[in-house]
C-alpha cells in the first residue's frame, strides 16, 4: 500500500522516511562509517552498482575523515530463521487462512455436481476467499479436471467437467500476509470409480504416514521418505511397479507417478523462506516450523506401461501443518479427505 512518507513514520513505527528520488544523496552519508552494512550482493546487479558507486565515493574522501563501511553482510538467513518459527499469533492466522480456504473447497466440491468448467470452480473458492475477508490468493489456483490433474501447475483452469473424471485443486487464500495451501481430489460425478478409489487409498495412507512423521526430533526429509515407501508399496500392490519397494525406490521406478517432493515451508510466501538442510544433513524439525504435507500420484495419460484403466488419473492430498511440542497441529483438516466423507458432502 502506498502511505507516503508520513504514513510510514505513523504506521510503520519507522524513525524517518525519504523520497526515492533521494536515495543517491541520504544513503551514502547513511552507510559511511557504518563497521557493517546489511545488504543481500548479488540479487540486483544495477543496485549493486550503485551501491559500489556510493562505496567509491565515501572512499574517495578519506584523506578528509570519511570511512568507508568495514564489510556487506547478505541479511537473509537471520531473516529465514525468524520467518521459519512461528509465533502464536502467526499460527493464529494461518489457522483462520485454513478454515477459509477449507470452506472455499467444500463449495467448490458441491459446485462440481452441476458440471459446467473448471474456471466456475476457481470463481467458487475466489468467492468465498473475498467473502471471508481474504482479498488474495496464495498463488495461482490449479483446477484440473480429468487428465489435467496430471498436469503439476495446470492453471489454464478452461476445460470442461466431465462425468467420471477427477478434478484436483490445489489452492489457498492469502489472509493478513499469510499463506494457506490445500490440494483436494474427488469425482465430478460424486462417486469413485474402483481404479480412482485404488490410487485415491494409497495416496491417503502416504498423507497420514507422512503427517504422522512430522514431529520435533524427526528430520524434514523423514516425511517424504515416509510418504514414498507408501506410495511405492502402493503401487507395486496394483501392478503399477514390480519388484521390491527398496529396488524400486533405488532405481527411481517411481518417478513416473511422483515426481515432487511431498511438502516445502509455509508463511509469508506459499514456499516460504527457510533451510531445508545445515551444512550437509536435513533440518531438524521444531516448533513452530509450518509445513505442508502433498504427496501424489499422476498416471499420464500417454503412459503405454500400465494398463488404461488407470491412465489419466491425476491424485494429490494436501494439508498445512504446524510442527508442536509432541507432534503436529493440522490447520486445514475442515475439509474432507477420506472417500465416504468426500462422497458424503457430494451427495448432500
Amino acid at each position: 500500500f502506498l502511505v507516503g512518507q508520513d504514513g510510514a513514520i505513523e504506521q510503520y513505527g519507522l524513525d524517518d522516511a525519504f523520497p526515492i528520488t533521494d536515495i543517491d544523496d541520504i544513503l551514502p552519508g547513511m552507510i559511511e562509517g557504518r563497521s557493517r552494512v546489511y545488504y543481500p550482493l548479488g540479487k540486483d546487479p544495477a543496485f549493486d552498482t550503485r551501491v559500489m558507486d556510493w562505496v567509491k565515493t565515501i572512499r574517495s574522501k578519506v584523506r578528509a575523515g570519511a570511512h568507508p563501511p568495514g564489510e556487506f553482510v547478505a541479511l537473509e538467513h537471520l531473516l529465514h530463521d525468524l520467518r521459519l518459527y512461528k509465533s502464536a499469533a502467526e499460527v493464529k492466522v494461518m489457522a483462520k487462512a485454513g478454515k477459509i480456504s477449507a470452506e472455499a473447497h467444500r463449495r467448490a466440491m458441491k459446485r462440481a455436481r452441476r458440471g459446467g468448467f473448471e474456471y466456475q470452480l476457481e470463481a467458487e473458492l475466489i468467492h468465498t476467499f473475498m467473502e471471508h475477508g481474504a482479498r488474495d490468493t496464495a498463488y495461482p489456483s490449479i483446477v484440473g479436471s480429468g487428465a489435467n490433474a496430471c498436469i503439476l501447475h495446470y492453471i489454464e483452469n478452461s476445460a470442461p467437467l466431465k462425468e467420471g473424471d477427477l478434478v484436483l485443486i490445489d489452492a489457498g487464500c492469502e489472509l493478513e500476509c499469510y499463506a494457506s495451501d490445500i490440494t483436494r481430489t474427488f469425482p465430478v460425478s460424486g462417486k469413485f470409480s474402483d481404479e480412482q478409489k485404488a490410487l485415491y487409498e494409497v495416496v491417503l495412507a502416504a498423507q497420514y504416514a507422512a503427517i504422522d512423521s512430522v514431529k520435533p526430533g524427526n528430520h524434514w526429509n523423514q516425511p517424504h521418505e515416509a510418504a514414498l515407501n507408501v506410495l511405492t508399496q502402493g503401487l507395486i500392490d496394483l501392478g503399477l511397479l514390480s519388484g521390491t519397494v527398496e529396488e524400486a525406490i533405488e532405481a527411481g521406478a517411481y518417478r513416473p507417478f511422483f515426481m515432487h517432493r511431498t511438502g516445502h515451508w509455509l508463511g509469508m510466501d506459499v514456499h516460504d523462506v527457510g533451510d531445508y538442510k545445515i551444512g550437509d544433513a536435513w533440518r531438524q524439525l521444531e516448533p513452530g516450523m509450518a509445513l505442508t504435507v502433498e504427496p501424489g500420484l499422476y498416471v499420464a495419460p500417454d503412459n503405454t506401461d500400465v494398463d488404461e484403466k488407470w491412465r489419466g488419473i491425476g491424485i494429490r492430498i494436501e494439508d498445512d501443518v504446524v510442527v508442536t511440542k509432541d507432534g503436529c497441529r493440522i490447520l486445514t483438516d475442515d475439509v474432507p479427505k477420506t472417500i465416504p466423507e468426500i462422497e458424503a458432502l457430494m451427495a448432500d
